[in-house]
């Protein structure tokens, strides 16, 4: 596997100094740690701020990302903050869900906080990749003064449509899995050399107070206000920082870069490169980019003033991908860099495939096309956001297009550039109440492969509107629009396009409560086609660089694998995914820290019932002679009517068991 490091640079225009833990009070007397580095002579010469605020330990959950991204930034003129949240890493306080009031009251707080230090020139920015991005958003939402700029990357702008709970309406199995995650991030101690002797009464009281946030996410089954809060798109003029937002192809946030394009008033570009769920100077499958320098020069342009023609660069640069085979991981990604003026584009145009009888564009169905898939459909999907430099992305889509109704175009005479969202409207009967109906558009290779390239889901309760969903009324005819995710790609003449429709995913999405049959009577593809402008509209970037690596002794290395059987007996199909993150210690401050994870997802192809998945997330850290772990155990199971949420949270000290918790909910079904 290809090193996805950047070039490494240590020499700034600006002196640097580290303040490994500056207390910050909040206004209600929560003392949170931030970890600082900024030039020098800041007090001398002030420069702005740029803050980081997560739940994800700053002293060993970032500490790869934190070591390349902000030594370099501050060496650029700036003072780079990264908070621990409340409850979290070595900060006091309690956490109790994600993107809280007070979670933003405390960036504001925060902000304020670092613009009236001596150091600071009185401008802000705020970043940060996934909960980072998304927060960024939100608190640009409350336009504290200060904040003039941020960069999300990896996030949303509607937290019911288009993050890890639900999507189209569906519950996704990423809901559950998430849940089990942060359970298991949370429950860590803070560092006794930060945090001094009280670090054990801490470290006791957010495990009193963990939140199963299992059940809250599960129960909220419809787009209410608890989702509107922190949706960003509730009010896109609330916006009025500028905003710099990137994404990856290979990514679940890919959609949120488009949208915040089209959408927002306030100065905005957006990128889209190949990448998974990575900053994109270390991100993979290759070409990263220069990321910092991107960086760079949105904040000199606003926070620093500085006239570099930030504003004047294309709204939207997107890598174009190339075809290739599948495979659940690949180094590189070829293709090109298309750079967009304005977004829509006038360069898109959409053009119309009529699904027809077993075919695409040549010519409407002529009778009814019935999808009735088997309940482990969806076995060869990727993550829902590929994290690691591995078996995480889509693999040859031959077994899940066996269990769907497919439509195969003809031959492409002409490369076509697929450059937008494509949709689907359709007509159709259900013989249920619910259903699920699930989308693929895929390339067909003349090696035989079947190649995902963006696909849609859709809760057909959800049909005409998620926050007041409506059963279907079993032999009546309906109408739905399925809307595929953002992607851009070229298919190469001689191949051809398919679309795939299914009426179930597992376990990318939890599902219905009966084997429907949904009955298609006819369907139509708007396709988003871009025209090549003869590369005029390339684009390029620097290459990527960062400042010194973490400095680290390995203690056990990463590994993963997934694997996906049929128990010949019962003929149940699991999927096991095991992930070793390693563990580590730090060579600067000798705390170690390491995680493997476990998961189990398996299904009967006849009953959707039989669903059930299964995580195990073990954490360990420490130093040398004290030790500690937590592990976090889970498991999801359900009926018509019923979802049942087991787990289990364990920490222990040196081996000896100092707290254990059990969880057992009970959560109604609600048109999913």
């Amino acid at each position: 596997m290809a090193s996805f490091m950047p070039e490494v640079e240590t020499a700034f225009a600006r002196d640097i100094r580290v303040i490994e833990d500056q207390p910050i009070l909040m206004p209600d007397g929560c003392r949170l740690s931030a970890r600082i580095w900024m030039p020098k002579d800041a007090e001398e010469n002030p420069v702005p701020v740029i803050l980081e605020h997560l739940p994800y330990r700053k002293r060993d959950g970032t500490i790869v990302r934190d070591s390349l991204t902000h030594p370099w930034m501050a060496g650029q003129g700036y003072a780079c903050l990264r908070v621990d949240m409340r409850g979290n890493g070595d900060s006091d306080g309690l956490m109790e869900d994600e993107y809280t009031p007070q979670e933003l009251q405390d960036a504001c707080d925060v902000i304020a906080w670092a613009t009236a230090q001596p150091w600071c020139s009185g401008t802000a920015g705020m970043m940060g990749i996934s909960w980072g991005g998304f927060n960024s958003l939100q608190v640009a939402a409350l336009r504290p003064p200060a904040l003039k700029a941020i960069i999300t990357l990896c996030s949303t702008v509607d937290r019911f449509a288009d993050d890890i709970h639900f999507k189209g309406g569906c519950l996704l199995g990423e809901n559950f899995g998430w849940a089990a995650n942060m359970l298991s991030y949370s429950s860590r101690p803070p560092d006794p050399l930060i945090v001094g002797d009280r670090w054990r009464a801490m470290w006791r009281e957010r495990l009193e107070a963990m939140p199963f946030l299992a059940r809250e996410w599960i129960s909220r089954q419809t787009r209410d206000a608890y989702w509107k809060h922190g949706s960003v798109c509730e009010d896109f003029d609330a916006i009025e920082a500028a905003v710099l937002s990137i994404g990856g192809w290979h990514d679940g946030y890919r959609n949120t870069i488009s949208h915040l394009v089209e959408n927002l008033d306030a100065p905005v570009k957006g990128i889209v490169g190949p990448w998974i769920h990575k900053y994109p100077h270390y991100a993979g499958p290759e070409p990263r980019i220069g990321f910092l320098q991107e960086a760079r020069r949105w904040w000199d342009r606003w926070l620093k003033g500085i006239d570099n023609g930030a504003e004047s660069l294309p709204a939207y640069r997107a890598w174009l991908m190339d075809s290739i085979a599948p495979a659940r991981w690949v180094d590189e990604r070829p293709g090109r860099w298309i750079a967009e003026a304005e977004w829509p584009s006038p360069a898109v145009i959409e053009t119309s495939f009529d699904l027809g009888d077993g075919t695409l564009g040549q010519g409407p169905m002529t009778g009814p096309a019935p999808v009735e898939s088997p309940a482990d459909c969806g076995s060869q999907a990727g993550e829902y956001f590929p994290f690691a430099y591995g078996p995480e992305l889509p693999d040859e889509q031959g077994p899940d297009d066996a269990k769907s109704v497919c439509f195969d175009g003809d031959t492409l005479a002409e490369p076509l550039d697929i450059v937008g969202a494509p949709r689907l409207v359709l007509r159709a009967v259900s013989d249920k109440p619910m259903a699920q109906f699930v989308v693929r558009l895929c390339d067909l290779r003349p090696d035989g492969t079947s190649a995902l390239i963006t696909l849609g889901v859709l809760n057909l309760t959800h049909r005409t509107s998620s926050e007041t969903p409506e059963l279907l009324t079993p032999g009546e005819s309906f109408e739905a629009t399925v809307i595929l995710d953002q992607i851009a790609y070229r298919i190469p003449a001689g191949h051809r396009l398919r679309v795939a429709v299914s009426t179930a995913y597992w376990p990318f999405l939890w599902p219905a409560p009966e084997r429907a049959t949904v009955t298609l009577d006819s369907g139509r593809l708007a396709l988003p086609c871009r025209t090549p402008l003869a590369g005029a509209d390339e684009c390029s970037f620097e290459k990527p660089v960062g400042a010194a690596p973490w400095r680290h002794d390995v203690l056990r290395p990463s590994a993963s694998t997934r694997v996906t059987e049929t128990d010949s007996a019962t003929g149940v199909v699991t999927t096991a995914i095991f992930n070793d993150a390693g563990e580590n210690r730090d060579l600067e401050h000798g705390l170690i820290s390491g995680s493997t994870t476990r998961e189990r997802w398996s299904i009967h192809p006849d009953d959707p019932l039989s669903a059930c998945a299964h995580i195990r997330w073990e954490q360990t850290g420490g130093r040398d002679g004290w030790r500690t772990a937590t592990v976090a155990e889970m498991e999801m199971r359900c009926d018509r009517d019923w979802f049942f949420v087991t787990g289990r949270l364990e920490a222990s000290e040196n081996g000896e068991t100092v707290f254990a918790r059990d969880w057992d909910e009970r959560i109604a079904r609600r048109f999913v």
